[in-house]
């Protein structure tokens, strides 16, 4: 049902170790695009998910990191690694702009007992695709990037398992947040899309940078669901009051975190009290700054905690 699409960096990695067990129990299924060199984190990763009796899909051809030119190490991973937990951990075909069809079809050759899943980011040629898959197409399962494919596109693809993927998050500077806006209702009208499932790229959004530039603002992104609006995806974004230096991000995390506990405790949040909210609750009465990554991936915990919430 649920694909949240991780890029794979330390804490992305991190979230979802340490949310197997509700991936599992929802079976929601994370998609991993590996950035980093080092496919050891990775690793222990697939093998949380393989403990935890969850799947994932894995990316076999990344387009960003260092695995952009050459994803050999990954497909090796996969063979060497989880060759026994094939109906777990699936290969993911990322199908790109300009990508030749043979091309997709020589990793598909490769992959094809790998559960293999295509991922469409920007693939032009879905009629060719659809017509060459011929008869196995109705056991394949094709994920669409929205901002690539239209309802054109993915109706050659009928009669499969689809997912579409929609980036609820709008990329700006910290500074420039609204406190409130819209993220998705896709959790809501994916089946009104003709779509078995649905996705997005949490609080993170599609746009990938290798690191952060300085935090002249500090940001909590925390999503909720409203009962009272159809049962619409919001997102919050608790914002520094100091925002004209690089430095004390520690000062600018807490002054961003009483805003959000101000909000918890304004009673009309809305938002699911996740394991995340209670760690934000615990660094508040500590004082502790953890450190940006951390944040980040207690957003992206809640985020996937308050989705299981309204799938249970």
């Amino acid at each position: 049902m649920y694909h949240p699409y991780f890029r794979g960096k330390q804490n992305e990695l991190i979230a979802i170790r340490e949310t197997a067990s509700l991936l599992a129990s929802r079976d929601f299924v994370p998609i991993i695009e590996p950035v980093k060199e080092s496919l050891g984190n990775l690793e222990r990763t697939l093998k949380a998910i393989c403990d935890a009796d969850a799947r994932a899909i894995v990316i076999v051809n990344p387009y960003h990191g260092d695995h952009s030119e050459d994803g050999v190490n990954i497909s090796e991973l996969l063979r060497n690694g989880f060759s026994n937990h094939q109906n777990r951990i699936a290969a993911g075909i990322l199908l790109k702009k300009d990508m030749p069809i043979g091309q997709v079809f020589d990793l598909y050759s490769e992959h094809e007992h790998q559960n293999t899943t295509f991922i469409h980011a920007g693939f032009t040629d879905a009629k060719g695709l659809a017509e060459r898959l011929g008869r196995v197409l109705p056991r394949t399962r094709n994920v669409f990037f929205e901002a690539h494919c239209g309802r054109l596109y993915r109706k050659h693809f009928q009669g499969s398992t689809r997912i579409l993927l929609k980036d609820g998050f709008t990329r700006r500077r910290n500074a420039d947040h609204p406190q409130l806006e819209l993220f998705s209702d896709l959790h809501v009208t994916f089946e009104e899309e003709g779509m078995d499932g649905f996705g997005d790229f949490l609080i993170v959004g599609d746009d990938y940078t290798e690191s952060g530039g300085p935090a002249y603002a500090v940001a909590i992104h925390l999503t909720f669901i409203d009962p009272d609006q159809d049962d619409v995806m919001f997102i919050y974004h608790f914002v520094s009051t100091t925002r004209d230096t690089p430095t004390d991000p520690a000062g600018k995390f807490a002054e961003a975190l009483n805003k959000l506990i101000k909000k918890l405790d304004s009673g009309n949040s809305k938002l699911f009290e996740s394991s995340a909210i209670a760690e934000f609750r615990e660094l508040h009465a500590a004082g502790h700054f953890p450190g940006l990554g951390y944040v980040k991936r207690l957003s992206m915990k809640h985020h996937i905690e308050t989705l299981a919430d309204y799938f249970k």
